[in-house]
């Protein structure tokens, strides 16, 4: 009750706003971590399923692999010769991936402007630290700072 009797004074007011705003952020805490549950059973549901299909295209490739093998030996080569040219065929697809793969490794590289800008931050803390009052930052075209 206020000064009239009936009004909530100022601290009343800001007391039940608080605990309004409080209750608010709970309410929002519990939907985040009921929707992300729900995410994360599906998300895992999904990985399951992917995790199955590679495990049977291993399958399939394996069984391709021997039938390629028989039907080599049905064109009239040796047994062993046959399973040899299946395994060699796979070592070749390794090779070529392995060459693929080392290049687009040597072409990706890290973060170098978010390197370069954290390092130039750090320098400005220490030179406020060191008490100067105007921290020596190099504009830079794309970030927005010109001096």
């Amino acid at each position: 009750m206020g000064q009239n009797g009936d009004e909530p004074t100022i601290g009343q007011l800001v007391a039940n706003a608080s605990k309004d705003l409080s209750g608010l952020v709970r309410g929002e805490i519990e939907l985040a971590k009921t929707e992300l549950k729900k995410t994360a059973v599906k998300a895992g549901t999904g990985a399951g399923m992917f995790a199955a299909a590679a495990f049977l295209l291993v399958l399939a490739i394996i069984l391709l692999s021997i039938a390629l093998a028989f039907w080599l030996i049905a064109l009239g080569l040796p047994p062993a010769l046959a399973f040899l040219i299946v395994a060699v065929l796979y070592l070749l697809i390794a090779v070529v991936l392995v060459l693929i793969g080392r290049r687009t490794l040597a072409g990706a590289k890290g973060p170098q402007r978010a390197i370069e800008s954290s390092k130039e931050s750090v320098e400005a803390l220490k030179a406020i630290g060191k008490g100067d009052q105007e921290p020596a930052l190099e504009a830079r075209p794309d970030s927005g700072v010109r001096r």
